[in-house]
């Protein structure tokens, strides 16, 4: 099968299975992972077929929406990939970028490593749509549908969180900014994913200096 035909029947197959997913885990949130996948690839040697097929499929079954079981995307990614006749290598290689891209894993010291630039291309895109405008976006729409505060100043955010404790926390959604989101942009692979990060980073900031001084009353 030629490279266009298995991207458009990817396209298809993911905003179908999306197409009633979270606001911030939607076919759109894809989208822009695919898109920033490529701007990457162009400065970075990779297997352009394996870096776009794993940037479609590696939300295509979040955890944290099937009672944070890991394997239902990559099994679903693997089984779908089978259907469209992809080669077990390539096949391989997706399946083990979308189990390892996570966040919560680099929580997990013990777990299996694994590592390629096609990861690391993917791996950032996906970490740069939870940094700025987007990110912030993102959080709190997750944080409403999982009914969290916004703030709590007597919740302070928890920064020595094991695996477990990220996956089933509770806490309000701006301490997911000092947990994860204020993190990435030293976590960065690519030099084009750090240039990138830099605005992003900065306009978290921004926003929280923002957000502190309406809290406190201290706008005018």
């Amino acid at each position: 099968m030629k490279k266009d035909h298995l991207i458009q029947n990817t396209i298809d197959f993911v905003k179908e299975t999306l197409q009633h997913a979270e606001g911030g885990h939607d076919w759109f949130h894809i989208e822009r992972v695919f898109n920033t996948t490529k701007l990457i690839s162009q400065h970075e040697e990779v297997n352009s077929l394996v870096v776009e097929l794993a940037a479609l499929l590696h939300d295509i079954a979040d955890p944290k929406f099937y009672d944070g079981d890991e394997n239902v995307g990559p099994n679903m990614a693997r089984d779908f990939l089978k259907s469209q006749q992809v080669d077990n290598t390539t096949i391989d290689h997706v399946v083990n970028i979308i189990q390892h891209m996570s966040f919560k894993n680099s929580l997990d010291k013990s777990s299996a490593t694994f590592s390629s630039k096609e990861l690391q291309v993917v791996q950032d895109a996906d970490r740069l749509d939870a940094m700025g405008a987007i990110g912030i976006a993102r959080a709190f729409n997750y944080g409403g549908f999982k009914n969290r505060p916004l703030y709590n100043p007597n919740v302070p955010p928890n920064l020595n969180m094991t695996k477990e404790e990220y996956k089933n926390s509770q806490a309000p959604t701006i301490n997911h900014f000092y947990e994860k989101l204020l993190l990435l942009k030293e976590k960065m692979n690519t030099a084009t994913g750090q240039k990138l990060a830099q605005e992003r980073h900065q306009f978290m900031l921004v926003y929280l200096d923002q957000f502190y001084k309406e809290w406190n009353g201290n706008r005018f």
